[in-house]
């Protein structure tokens, strides 16, 4: 089980300095949709280059244009590259196929798919790496999580790893290892913290036991 930061409402320099309290707790990091958007994939590569050690998550989410997109994020240094369970089937095997040839790696969100057991399904057969239920940003507000739903997907996926985010916190993260998922992402529940490396260590700690 890895441990993904997530980074979503900062510039370069402020999670520069987030990750460098962190970074012996963590194993991805994320460079998050709303910085690239601002940003640009300059983000992911300076990230990358401050933090060699560190795999680099870039979190683009695409939806068409796949291959080009993957190319360009394999360049700008990205290990990980996202790209949308409500894509068409086309597009993720193009983001795969980009993925094997640049050596990095495809995981797919399914946030806002609506029949999660059977699109698991569908794009494991399409073999990415990582299949991700998601609760955003929005519905987390209204008190929903992905757990219910990171067991649904388990029990269907065959390859790929599995992974879980949204509204994770130090709290809830017993419910969450106990599903033993791949990876675990976590955003606000160590980002807004006030002893982030605290928190991050003890969240290392319960997976690396878990």
């Amino acid at each position: 089980m890895e441990l993904q930061l997530a980074l979503d409402l900062v510039n370069i320099p402020q999670a520069k300095v987030l990750i460098k309290e962190v970074e012996e707790h963590i194993d991805i990091v994320e460079i998050g949709t709303p910085i690239i958007k601002i940003e640009g994939l300059k983000a992911v590569t300076e990230i990358k280059e401050a933090f060699p050690n560190l795999q680099v998550l870039a979190d683009l989410k695409t939806m068409d244009a796949a291959g080009y997109e993957v190319m360009k994020a394999s360049e700008a240094k990205a290990d990980i590259i996202t790209i949308l369970g409500v894509a068409e089937d086309e597009s993720i095997k193009g983001a795969v196929e980009e993925a094997k040839k640049q050596g990095t790696r495809i995981l797919v969100d399914l946030i806002a798919v609506k029949d999660i057991e059977k699109r698991a399904k569908e794009v494991d057969a399409l073999g990415v790496d990582y299949i991700c239920v998601h609760t955003g940003y929005d519905l987390q507000a209204v008190g929903k999580n992905s757990f219910e739903d990171l067991l649904k997907i388990k029990s269907v996926v065959k390859n790929a790893k599995t992974a879980v985010a949204g509204g994770i916190k130090l709290e809830t993260l017993p419910e969450v290892v106990k599903a033993q998922p791949d990876l675990v992402i976590v955003g606000g529940g160590i980002a807004n913290q006030e002893d982030k490396k605290g928190v991050a260590a003890e969240m290392q700690q319960m997976i690396k036991q878990g």
